[in-house]
């Protein structure tokens, strides 16, 4: 099971939010290059990263820094969301060295965009569904829908989607541990491979997430505990290779 660093840019800066909540920022760096390259440092084999304006503004706005750090890492798969809503922005970030684009509120919206998508570039596409108790959040997660997490989620199985991200919003950036339970639920109920995000507190997160790696849960998000010192992450990394075994998908 892959543990990926996940990197938040707003502002130009490495940051996280709790819940959501562009009002609960808290910066760890100015310099969202230099994070990648810790991560990098520590053992990561895939970065998570994220366009927090972008997400807000419906487009691309710190598209350079992604940029450059997948000029700097060029052997890393990195998977970028926020602000990705039309094939022209896929393209440039594919052209760009990312190995994988995260479509969520279009995914909703338009779900046959992801069709035409994963027919024009398949397995580079990965789904962002966002939900509060079950229900699926849009546009940076301001607007939660009527769309059920599951139902949404068999959208997808007849297309060549990479991964469903999966995120409890409620538990994201507060560090109360993952939900397991409906992470798990989701990964038995789609042949889609499934990553956790939103919750990761210690390692003993990482373990039961790894256990449970079996499932159909192939990878798990974190932010906030290693950015803080709750979880090391080349520890965290070495526990769910232990438990699960090294590599990962689409590595």
């Amino acid at each position: 099971m892959l543990l990926i660093p996940a990197i938040d840019i707003k502002d130009g800066k490495c940051v996280r939010l709790r819940q959501g909540d562009m009002n609960q920022t808290t910066v760890f760096s100015d310099d969202p290059v230099s994070v990648a390259q810790r991560w990098v440092n520590e053992g990561a084999r895939r970065l998570h990263i994220v366009d927090l304006d972008g997400a807000m503004k419906g487009e691309p706005i710190n598209a350079d820094i992604v940029h450059r750090i997948a000029e700097n890492h060029p052997q890393l798969p990195i998977q970028i969301g926020g602000g990705i809503r039309n094939e022209d922005t896929v393209e440039v970030y594919i052209q760009a060295g990312v190995r994988y684009v995260i479509i969520g509120t279009q995914a909703i919206n338009q779900p046959h965009l992801i069709s035409d998508l994963c027919t024009e570039y398949p397995a580079r596409v990965i789904v962002g569904l966002d939900a509060r108790d079950g229900k699926i959040a849009t546009e940076g997660w301001s607007k939660l829908s009527k769309h059920d997490v599951i139902d949404m989620a068999r959208h997808f199985d007849k297309t060549d989607v990479a991964a469903i991200i999966y995120t409890d919003i409620a538990r994201d950036g507060m560090m109360q541990g993952v939900n397991i339970d409906a992470t798990v639920a989701l990964a038995q109920a789609v042949n889609i491979p499934v990553i956790a995000s939103g919750g990761i507190q210690n390692i003993e997160n990482v373990k039961q997430l790894a256990t449970a790696s079996g499932s159909g849960i192939i990878g798990a998000i974190t932010g906030r505990a290693i950015y803080e010192g709750a979880l090391d992450f080349a520890e965290g990394q070495k526990a769910a290779d232990e438990i699960f075994g090294e590599g990962g998908f689409g590595e």
